[in-house]
């Protein structure tokens, strides 16, 4: 991936430009790399939206959006003077071809040797009128290059009809369907890890690994998503792309090179590769759930029917076990879970190793712990290695978990992750490595398909669960019936397994 990633000169078109990830992500995510310089002289930043607050407004805006969202001491007065020129709020209409846009399109050839990034944060539906409208006014050029949020469409007919919209006017080398944590540092160093220590390469396989589990865990309600996510839930919002592509990044085989083509080759054959869920296989290997009221943090939150205010049967839990169907994987469950008012908020990789085959040491010196390595992705980075190994302080031999622990904030000097930042940087230097090909996505969906169909049947209602818990009872049977446990984030520092 490339450092060097200063052109001539950018305009970042942001659609949706004064919305909440505008504001949350993706002007903090600018505005350091204005700080490191990565931005060239002549950069704008254009945000669009359909009645666009004038510029002092906009810059008081961003201004209080990077006191709130940047660490403490980042935000400095000379930078921040840098930055607020390259502000332009811009008012446009997408169903309106009107004069606003004739003047944009007069405005961006301006300046004809910039590089045009347009940023889509916006509803997925509205993903091909806006290509529309670009190319309609002339400012798809040779060099310009579209970034998709996601979810891409809420099924495979869907998703089909969004790509083939954007793929009239853009090219797919010039199309970034963006998921953030695939800039997670803590996920580009899977990469490093797989790839270039033979401890691991070695051991990477259903010969001595006994399953994976990958968990992205929520705190939060609804917030102000009510009515995106009623329509979505959690199998649509985060499954198909969050946890499927992280998926894809631990099981799949070592690319030719690290570069875009190759990576997107090898992942996709990882989504092939996945075993069908249909009929019964989805009662038996698919859990879904709703929360009610409980306690989160110490305080009390109400259920998702109450915050929403009216009846849903939308799932705010969801839990697979997955397999891979190939040389590699075979017999290695995947478990796959997300969920909302959770008891801690999380996200990590476990790769569970099977235990040793002897017990050299008797009884006494306690029960043994199969190896674990764990990638965390939030709130802190790290990777950690557990081992057994025997305590030092007592003269009898006694074996306990320790970890092994790569603390990136406490190892890297000035460590501190951005995710949006990096692959913004890597959409500059034109890097697909970490973006989804559209084959990606539809393949994703044709295999969540069939399990979004059985859910929406009329007699299927998701289990309930307690806000502040890990979730509906059902999701720890769905691993009990094969011995297997959740790996919690204190049963993650202790080396235990810990099921509520």
């Amino acid at each position: 991936m490339t450092e060097d990633i200063r052109p001539r000169s950018l305009d970042i078109v942001i659609f949706g430009g004064t919305g909440d990830l505008s504001m949350r992500k993706l002007m903090p995510a600018l505005y350091r790399s204005e700080v490191e310089g990565k931005l060239a002289a002549a950069t704008r930043i254009f945000a669009i939206a359909r009645k666009a607050p004038s510029l002092q407004e906009f810059q008081g805006r961003v201004r209080q959006g990077l006191d709130t969202f940047l660490n403490s001491g980042e935000l400095c007065d000379d930078s921040w003077a840098a930055f607020r020129q390259r502000l332009n709020p811009v008012s446009l209409d997408i169903a309106a071809l009107d004069s606003h846009w004739d003047e944009f399109a007069a405005q961006l050839r301006g300046n004809p040797h910039s590089i045009a990034i347009f940023y889509l944060a916006i509803p997925p539906s509205l993903y091909g009128q806006t290509c529309a409208c670009l190319a309609q006014t002339g400012l798809v050029g040779a060099d310009a290059r579209i970034v998709l949020e996601k979810p891409i469409g809420y099924d495979l007919e869907s998703a089909r009809v969004i790509n083939d919209q954007v793929a009239q006017h853009f090219d797919e080398h010039h199309i970034y369907r963006i998921d953030h944590y695939l800039g997670k540092a803590t996920v580009q160093n899977l990469l490093a890890l797989r790839f270039t220590n033979l401890l691991f390469e070695t051991l990477w396989d259903g010969k001595s690994i006994d399953q994976v589990q990958i968990t992205l865990a929520e705190t939060v309600g609804l917030e102000d998503r009510a009515e995106f996510y009623d329509k979505a839930g959690a199998l649509r919002d985060m499954m198909q792309n969050h946890l499927l592509q992280l998926l894809c990044l631990v099981a799949m085989e070592p690319p030719h090179k690290l570069d875009a083509e190759n990576i997107r080759a090898e992942k996709l054959k990882v989504l092939k590769a996945l075993r069908p869920l249909t009929g019964d296989d989805i009662h038996r290997n698919a859990v879904r759930g709703q929360y009610g009221a409980g306690e989160v943090n110490g305080a009390p939150v109400p259920g998702y029917l109450t915050e929403l205010g009216a009846e849903s049967k939308t799932e705010t839990y969801a839990a697979i076990r997955a397999h891979i169907d190939n040389w590699r994987w075979a017999g290695v469950p995947f478990y796959l879970r997300t969920g909302k008012r959770l008891q801690e908020r999380f996200a990590e990789i476990v790769i569970q190793f099977k235990p040793v085959t002897h017990q050299a040491y008797g009884r006494a010196a306690g029960e043994l712990q199969p190896n674990r390595l764990i990638i965390r992705l939030q709130p802190d980075e790290c990777i950690q290695l557990q081992l057994m190994a025997k305590e030092l302080h007592r003269y009898e031999p006694h074996l306990k978990p320790v970890t092994l622990n790569l603390d990136f904030a406490n190892t890297y000097e000035g460590f501190s992750s951005d995710a949006y930042k990096r692959l913004l940087l890597d959409v500059i230097a034109g890097d697909q490595s970490l973006f989804a090909h559209r084959h990606e996505v539809e393949q994703a969906w044709s295999w969540l398909d069939p399990i979004l169909q059985a859910w929406q049947h009329p007699r299927n209602h998701p289990h309930g669960y307690a806000a502040g818990s890990w979730g509906p009872q059902q999701a720890d049977a769905l691993l009990d019936r094969y011995r297997h446990h959740w790996v919690n984030p204190s049963a993650a520092e202790i080396g235990t397994p810990v099921n509520k």
